[in-house]
C-alpha cells in the first residue's frame, strides 16, 4: 500500500539528519516497547509481515508525529485488539476488563537470548527454476495494492537489470494477510538513478533493490 512509511523520493520532509552517537534507546520506555513487542510477537498470532502492515496502516497524521518506538506500540495495540488479546476499551482504561485470547506460547525470560539468536528464517524451497538471470533487463510492475507490498513506490514501472539471483523467500504480500507464505525467488535489481529520479539525478547514481519475482516482467 502507499502508506505513510513509503517515503523514498518524496519531497517536503527535509534532509535526513543522522544523530551523532545515537543511543540504542532514548528513554527507558523505548526499551520496554521493544521488549513488549518481542514478547507478544512470540504469541504466534501474527507474522512479521502483518506487523509491518499494521505500522504502515497507521493514519499519516499519527505516523508522522510519532517516534520510532511509538509507531511500534501504536501498531501493537492494533494487533493485540485484532487477535482478541485485549479490547480497545481495555487499552483506553489501562487495565484488564475481561478474559482475552490465550497465546499459543509465552516467551519465558530465560529463553529470550536463545530465541533471538535463533531468529525466524524466512527462506523456503520452491520447485521452479529462476525466471531471470544476471544481466537480464526487467521492468517492475505498476501496481498500487491496498495491502502490504515490499516493492517501493519509487521503483514501480521502472526499467532495471538483474544484478543477482537470490534464494526463495516467503512472499510478504500474501503472508501479511493470512493468505499463506507463497514463497518466491528474490532478485537484486539495479536501476539507473535517472530512471528512478529523472534527468536531474546524478548520472553516476545507481540504486539496487531486492524484488520478489512476481514484481518483475521481462523488458
Amino acid at each position: 500500500m502507499n502508506g505513510p512509511h513509503d517515503l523514498g523520493g518524496q519531497m517536503g520532509f527535509g534532509p535526513v539528519a543522522p544523530e551523532i552517537d545515537e543511543p540504542v534507546f532514548h528513554a527507558d520506555w523505548e526499551r520496554r516497547a521493544l521488549g513488549v513487542t518481542i514478547a507478544t510477537g512470540a504469541f504466534g498470532a501474527w507474522t512479521i509481515d502483518e506487523s509491518r502492515h499494521a505500522r504502515e496502516s497507521l493514519h499519516p497524521a499519527t505516523y508522522y508525529s510519532a517516534s520510532y518506538y511509538e509507531i511500534w506500540i501504536r501498531a501493537l495495540e492494533v494487533l493485540l485488539a485484532r487477535h482478541d488479546f485485549v479490547s480497545f476499551d481495555e487499552l483506553e482504561a489501562g487495565h484488564s476488563i475481561s478474559q482475552g485470547a490465550t497465546p499459543k506460547r509465552v516467551l519465558a525470560s530465560g529463553d529470550v537470548a536463545a530465541v533471538l539468536a535463533k531468529g525466524a528464517p524466512c527462506d523456503r524451497e520452491v520447485s521452479t527454476p529462476p525466471r531471470f538471470r544476471p544481466g537480464d533487463r526487467v521492468r517492475t510492475i505498476n501496481e498500487h495494492p491496498p495491502g502490504h507490498t515490499r516493492l517501493p513506490r519509487y521503483a514501480r514501472d521502472k526499467l532495471g537489470v538483474i544484478e543477482a539471483v537470490r534464494e526463495n523467500f516467503v512472499f510478504p504480500d500474501t503472508n501479511a494477510h493470512g493468505r499463506g507464505e507463497a514463497p518466491q525467488r528474490v532478485y537484486t535489481v539495479c536501476f539507473d538513478g535517472r530512471e528512478l529520479w529523472g534527468q536531474g539525478a546524478d548520472p553516476a547514481l545507481t540504486v539496487s533493490i531486492d524484488a520478489w519475482e512476481s514484481y518483475l516482467e521481462p523488458a
